[in-house]
Formats: structure tokens, sequence, C-alpha cells
């Protein structure tokens, strides 16, 4: 079960969650990465925490002024990146085209759906995992496992039938070490979570909590 902790631009300690995530990830035998802002990935991938960037754009080098190089993130520490999150939405094509410039750099990638139809549509774009988010559900503290679980069952199923080897994560609304475990009963194969981490009073202890049914 992969944990992908995304800081988004919360006002948070990137380096201080690195270290915590780092340790735990270390202790627990799990596989958690944080992926914080642009500027501050170098300092984070220093912290040896698996390190991914929140977005790259469709470019390649050149006059494109203001956009997130995937080389350069991938320079920077990154080895994976998010795509199509709900705070940045992407025409399916613009998705395709920065599955493509990741590749390039080497990245892996998430990319982000809010229900089954858009999962089996970013499936067939070859992203390494699809993260089911239903965008009322995110930041709110109820896991999509639990107000919607049909949901996550229909994105496992619609993910198969595209491409079985395009993997499913569960999103929106993870805070708990009992949400992941509900997550993964439902054939997630991994957690995509926010608030949960940077917004806790201890970090660490989130992500120890997070882990602990693993």
């Amino acid at each position: 079960m992969f944990v992908l902790v995304n800081l988004k631009a919360y006002d948070c300690d990137p380096v201080a969650i690195g270290r915590a995530a780092a340790e735990v990830a270390d202790d627990a035998g799990a596989r958690i990465a944080v992926a914080p802002q642009a500027a501050d990935l170098r300092a984070v991938a220093e912290t040896g925490v698996e390190t991914w960037a929140q977005h790259v754009s469709p470019v390649e080098h050149g006059s494109n002024t203001g956009s997130t190089l995937a080389e350069s993130v991938a320079a920077a520490g990154a080895e994976g990146t998010l795509l199509n999150h709900s705070e940045r939405r992407l025409k399916l094509a613009d998705i395709d085209a920065s599955i493509d410039a990741a590749r390039r750099a080497n990245l892996d990638v998430v990319a982000c759906a809010n229900n089954p139809e858009q999962v089996a549509a970013v499936a067939a774009l070859e992203p390494d995992a699809v993260a089911v988010e239903p965008p009322e559900l995110i930041g709110t503290g109820t896991p999509v496992s639990q107000a919607d679980p049909d949901i996550v069952e229909g994105a496992v199923a619609a993910a198969a039938d595209v491409d079985p080897a395009v993997e499913v994560y569960c999103g929106a609304g993870i805070s708990t070490g009992d949400d992941v475990v509900a997550a993964g009963d439902l054939g997630a194969e991994g957690v995509l979570l926010a608030s949960g981490v940077a917004k806790a009073d201890d970090p660490a202890a989130a992500l120890r909590d997070l882990v602990s049914g693993l």
C-alpha cells in the first residue's frame, strides 16, 4: 500500500514532514511519499523521503514561462508527479501530454479522477495509477471508502477493464489507519491524502497511524 501525502499550499513545514515521513517509512517498512510545493522539492528530497511533484506542465524546454518542467522537478529530486488534481484540472489531451512529459523525465505518474467513468478515461492514457477523489469529500475527513465505497470498487473495476497494469488509489477524506485499511479492502493499492498530515498538530503521529494497519 502506497501512502502519498500532498502538502498542497498548506502553511506547514515540508522539510519536517519529509523527515518524519522518511523515519516512519523506514520504521514501518512502508512506502510513503511527500509532494511539496515545487520550490521545496530539493529540500524535501534531501530528507531521504520519496518525493513527488504536485504537477508538471505538458511542455518541453523552450519559451514556456510559468510552466513546471518535468525535467526540472526530476533534477530537484522528484521521483513522480501528481496530475489532474481537482484543484488543478486538465483537459484529457493535456493529461496525455503531461504524462508524456513525465515519462521523458522518468517520473512515475498518479493522475486523479472524480469517478469511475473518469478513471476509465484516464487509465487509457497509461499512468502508473489513478487516484479516485470525489471533490466534495476532499478535506472533509470523511473517506470515500466510508461515504461511498461503490465509487472505489467501481474505479478499481473500471481501470482493470481498460488496463490491468494501472493501479487505483483512494483519495478524499483519508486521515486514519482505518481509512487506509478500508481502501485496501476495496481493492485500492494506495491512498492520496493531504490535510490529514499537512494540517495535523503532530504530522509524525498522523503518519504512524496511517501505516499502523499495514
